[in-house]
């Protein structure tokens, strides 16, 4: 009884730790083993690859309101062994992208989530930090750099000193 009680509870288990991998595994096709269409967002451009369409296609991007593939952002799949295209200037929100092959198979569909950011932009040049007595705010350049200086060399003169004084034996 213990034994099959163990052996079930392994068996889902190794159910629970497959299923993941299974879901993950990437969509082909037509069945050809090629492998489907890859999205990927960056900014306000969105750009789809595809290795599944030999002889070109059309992408389209929809919006969550558009449901049809001609409803969508049309555009041609450029040429080479993995096809692709893009668009630019999309707003942010959640898209579908769906491709369809020259030979009106479908190479795939995949959701996208596109987060544009606002550019912010530096009107003056960074002046560093600003902080002293009172709101002091002027930079005296040569005079800081000569006056941390002394005091470096103030300190280190006065423990060299000290240490020496220190290391003697005294005397009476």
């Amino acid at each position: 009884m213990r034994t099959t009680l163990i052996a079930g509870r392994a068996g889902l288990t190794v159910a629970a730790a497959v299923l993941p991998l299974g879901l993950a595994a990437p969509a082909f096709a037509g069945g050809t083993g090629v492998s489907g269409i890859s999205v990927v967002a960056s900014g306000s451009t969105v750009r789809v690859s595809t290795a599944a369409c030999g002889q070109g296609g059309t992408a389209s991007l929809m919006t969550g309101t558009q449901a049809a593939f001609a409803q969508g952002r049309q555009v041609t799949l450029g040429s080479g062994a993995t096809r692709s295209a893009s668009w630019t200037d999309v707003g942010s929100g959640t898209y579908t992208v769906a491709v369809v092959c020259a030979d009106g198979t479908t190479a795939g569909t995949q959701s996208v989530t596109v987060n544009t950011t606002p550019t912010v932009s530096a009107t003056s040049a960074p002046a560093g930090v600003r902080g002293g007595l009172g709101g002091s705010s002027t930079d005296y350049r040569g005079l800081t750099l000569l006056g941390g200086g002394a005091l470096v060399t103030v300190g280190v003169v006065t423990a060299a000193l000290y240490l020496r004084r220190r290391a003697r034996p005294h005397r009476r």
